[in-house]
């Protein structure tokens, strides 16, 4: 690819100019003569703009680097026509082999004939040497490198080398000799965050800081707002692979099990789970809001026969939660299923799932829980392979025995789930395990009553690390019973009419869950707020980027 380099006049081509423009000039002449000075003019800015005045077509390796114009840009290669290696897949077996790389200039460092940019591509790093020798790499060349603007994007070729030493400052263990550097796209000189400040974990901070070393620390609020650099860091690129696994898992292990995918609406005419916590906003004339799960449509599709049904898909929450786990927006996991004789057989689902995901991450996923763990450390997760089950009152009596006053009929608070997940782990050796049987009292409208003592529910929650990850339930598929628990709540039974008539057309006895995929993510990797696992969060108060 050749560069974008202007061809400034030489010197004695100057000369004939201002010789020949002395001698009177006729109009047309002078017209013309205006035109090409203009156009020598704009091609000189044109050079000074793009960083490479001092450059000249005197240069025999000019066509090797430079700025590449946005006409070659515009898809005139046909794919397949150049060979492209990944940064990640440069190893030692490729020594002496010419390459051609993309990636973001995440470091440039020049020192006497030499300079050194470091490439990334999606969380790996190369780094490419540029070293002044005649025919190979120019003056000016080692100076255009050197100018590069951090996370440009830049195209290098070269030879790959084995160095005698060991790399610290890169993932891949050998380095490109450059032969071309071409910037694709140039970043702001000035960056709003610098994305290896982003990258630095607490630790680093703290350590440099007793060295009498400052170092920048960026807080949430600033990566957040510039989040597009905050995601290119190490930790937030394996943060969301991980993320993307557990979603896979999901999928693959609900579709193996005899589950089908389903797709339920976003806008509904009434409250999906009971409370004031939905947006609410005008469907052509008509109340409407926003669905705060998928849970009433789900139900309908077991009603409508598919036996086995799961969603992955956004789930919306009005309430003014300012907590470090609760956002406006999240990504729900939705699972609901026709039961046989008991809700265990939803539990059961549970429990496979979750090993099963958890052992994915584990086994596939080292790469991506070590660069999270670098710059924000965990213990990694302990569950067991059958995982453990306790019921409500057991959980409560395990609290009052360690000295913890909890209202025996009422919802867990969060520093009590907490507790409990202390108290577990001591004694079981696990972080994650299943609570059941829950009071009636604290659960939806829609969740059936135990058979033997109606202040209690057939219903369960999940905890990770001492937090709630999972509710789920029994259904009730009895639409009298439905009509009843949903009023006596206070919740208009004629804005869910469509949902309780689906029973009286006859429904099988059902039960499912629903899974916060960000809390899920944050819990597993042992990460203090939701807000980091969550691409561009939304809360209370964030509604951009």
């Amino acid at each position: 690819m050749s560069s974008s380099e202007p061809q400034l006049p030489k010197p004695e081509q100057q000369q004939e100019e201002e010789d020949e423009s002395s001698k009177p000039q006729s109009k047309k002449a002078a017209k013309k003569e205006a035109a090409k000075l203009e156009k020598l003019k704009r091609r000189q800015e044109a050079a000074v703009a793009s960083g490479v005045q001092s450059l000249s077509m005197e240069d025999p390796l000019a066509e090797n680097y430079g700025d590449v114009p946005i006409s070659e840009l515009q898809s005139k290669v046909v794919p397949g026509t150049r060979v492209w290696t990944e940064i990640g897949k440069l190893a030692e077996p490729l020594k002496d082999q010419y390459v051609l790389v993309r990636g973001r200039a995440q470091r440039i460092r020049a020192k006497g004939k030499t300079a050194f940019v470091i490439l990334r591509e999606r969380g790996f790093t190369v780094q490419c040497v540029l070293t002044e020798q005649d025919g190979v790499v120019s003056r000016p060349m080692l100076k255009y490198a050197a100018g590069l603007s951090r996370e440009s994007i830049v195209d290098v070729e070269g030879l790959v080398s084995v160095p005698g030493i060991t790399i610290n400052s890169t993932t891949q263990q050998v380095e490109i000799q450059v032969r071309k550097i071409f910037c694709v796209n140039k970043a702001m000189p000035t960056l709003p965050i610098n994305v290896e400040d982003a990258a630095r974990s607490d630790v680093e901070i703290e350590k440099a800081l007793q060295n009498g070393e400052q170092l920048v620390r960026v807080n949430q609020d600033t990566r957040l707002n510039y989040r597009v650099l905050d995601i290119r860091t190490p930790a937030n690129q394996g943060i969301f692979r991980i993320q993307c696994q557990v979603g896979n898992v999901f999928r693959q292990f609900l579709l193996s099990e005899g589950f089908v995918e389903i797709h339920t609406p976003k806008l509904i005419a009434g409250s999906s789970e009971g409370g004031a916590s939905v947006f609410k906003l005008d469907y052509k004339g008509k109340p409407a809001c926003l669905a705060q799960s998928p849970q009433l449509h789900k139900q309908m599709a077991i009603c409508g026969d598919f036996g086995r049904v799961f969603e992955i898909g956004a789930v919306f929450r009005a309430e003014d939660s300012f907590t470090h786990r609760h956002l406006c927006e999240f990504t729900g996991l939705d699972v609901e299923m026709e039961i046989k004789e008991h809700y265990f057989e939803v539990m059961d689902v549970v429990d496979r799932l979750f090993v099963a995901m958890f052992d994915s991450l584990n086994n596939n996923f080292a790469k991506e829980l070590e660069a999270v763990r670098r710059q924000y450390p965990f213990e990694p997760l302990k569950y067991l392979r059958q995982t453990l089950r306790l019921t409500f009152e057991e959980g409560i009596q395990m609290l009052k025995d360690a000295g913890v006053e909890v209202d025996p009929l009422g919802d867990l608070n969060t520093e009590a789930e907490r507790k409990l997940g202390q108290l577990v782990l001591e004694k079981y050796d696990t972080e994650f395990y299943i609570l059941h049987r829950y009071p009636l009292a604290v659960r939806p409208f829609y969740t059936m009553p135990c058979y033997d003592n109606p202040t209690y529910s057939n219903s369960f929650d999940v905890f990770i690390r001492g937090e709630e990850i999972i509710s789920g339930a029994q259904r009730v598929h009895v639409p009298d019973l439905l009509a009843e628990r949903a009023q006596s709540l206070g919740i208009d039974v004629q804005s869910i009419s469509t949902y309780v008539d689906s029973f009286r057309y006859g429904a099988p006895p059902h039960g499912g869950f629903g899974v916060g995929l960000e809390r899920v993510v944050m819990l597993f990797c042992g990460l203090n707020n939701i807000r980091k696992t969550s691409l561009f969060p939304r809360d209370p108060l964030r509604i951009a980027p």
